[in-house]
């Protein structure tokens, strides 16, 4: 692919990440693990990334590779992955279990299309998978929305 993924559909959702937010009501020596940006105190980050003109989308191995990949990529910790193939030409389905959260994946080779859903807190950047997904999967289009989950205000 020779153009450069996009980080996202509308940068205004794009965010910076700060130091983990220690809220105020809590003991002092207890660390949130929420994030902070432009004012804004939210849970995590949560990047869809849709991938179309895609292939690999039935090898597990190579799936399995990938989200390893986007997890160090992201500086996350894996705590486990579960994949599960559908059979001889069909898709597969599965998430890398993260201390910070998770990256999932749902595959469907017959239209060469997959979807990533990748949710992290704290420290994390989750958009740091985004140049892993497009070297490794190589799509004609990829996608993809910075949604902020847990805002508090």
């Amino acid at each position: 692919m020779d153009q450069p993924a996009p980080l996202f559909e509308n940068p205004e959702k794009s965010y910076k990440m700060s130091a983990p937010v220690e809220l105020s009501e809590r003991d002092s020596a207890t660390k949130d693990f929420f994030k902070e940006s432009n004012g804004e105190i939210f849970a995590g980050a949560h990047v869809l990334v849709d991938l179309w003109g895609v292939n690999h989308l039935d090898d597990i191995e190579y799936i399995e590779q990938a989200l390893r990949e986007a997890v160090d990529a992201c500086n996350a910790t894996l705590l486990h992955i579960h994949l599960h193939h559908f059979g001889d030409g069909c898709g597969v389905s599965g998430v890398a279990v993260l201390a910070e959260s998770h990256i999932s994946v749902h595959t469907w080779p017959e239209r060469g299309f997959a979807a990533f859903d990748i949710f992290m807190c704290g420290a994390c950047e989750p958009e740091l998978a985004l140049p892993v997904l497009q070297k490794l999967f190589e799509p004609e289009r990829m996608t993809s929305d910075l949604q902020k989950r847990g805002v508090t205000r």
